[in-house]
């Protein structure tokens, strides 16, 4: 799964990195945790592509209960073409999440210790996802997921699973929404190469979606 992530860039170097123009209000946040308007980066047929900000936790159109959305942070690659709850949003509305890293925790000793991940060069990732438009009974609402899929030899050792992350090059087949081909789409739901990434331990602060501030994302070693 996916819980938690980073987004601290600069709003220019976000807009720079995915050839964005106009970018939403945001603040630098790391420890972004489900429920929360994120930053998802989408493709208009009219205004091209553009930035905005909807909630994490997908609502179906034809859920009858926004409390879905509180599971549906995550969809898994394998089956997010078929299954009913994702399906309509991967061949309509995929998206991009940037982010500077993300979080997953690994079993220790009867623990979990919680380990940064991030792009070795210090850049940005493009985490691919799918997004929905929720007619509720006070107007409209934009959520998204965020896709996984099985670990790479860097994750392996820290968790099964890990968000799916969209090469540049590959963004605008993913993000082109009238790009139908599911079964090429599907062949960019793969991990992430091991070789561009980086991991190390993190406080257990971050356990806690209230704490968030730059020191979460700082290498830690915990007591012996």
């Amino acid at each position: 799964m996916c819980g938690r992530y980073s987004l601290h860039a600069n709003p220019e170097v976000i807009a720079l990195a995915f050839k964005l123009g106009l970018m939403p209000g945001i603040k630098p946040h790391y420890n972004i945790a489900p429920s929360a308007r994120i930053l998802i980066v989408r493709e208009d047929k009219e205004q091209g592509r553009i930035a905005d900000l909807y909630r994490w936790g997908l609502i179906p159109g034809w859920a009858k209960d926004p409390a879905i959305g509180n599971k549906l942070a995550n969809a898994r690659g394998e089956t997010v073409a078929e299954k009913p709850s994702f399906r309509n949003a991967f061949k309509r509305w995929r998206c991009l999440v940037p982010a500077n890293g993300f979080y997953e925790w690994q079993g220790v000793k009867g623990r979990k210790q919680p380990y940064y991940i991030y792009p070795k060069d210090g850049g940005l990732f493009g985490i691919a996802g799918i997004s929905e438009l929720w007619q509720g009974p006070d107007g409209p609402v934009h959520t998204c997921a965020l896709i996984t899929t099985g670990p790479n030899e860097l994750m392996k050792n820290i968790h099964d699973r890990m968000p799916v992350i969209i090469k540049p090059e590959d963004y605008p087949a993913w993000l082109d929404p009238a790009n139908q081909a599911a079964a090429e789409l599907k062949q960019l739901l793969r991990p992430y190469p091991a070789a561009a990434m980086a991991a190390h331990r993190v406080s257990p602060r971050v356990n806690t979606a209230k704490h968030d501030d730059p020191a979460l994302i700082e290498p830690f070693e915990p007591a012996t």
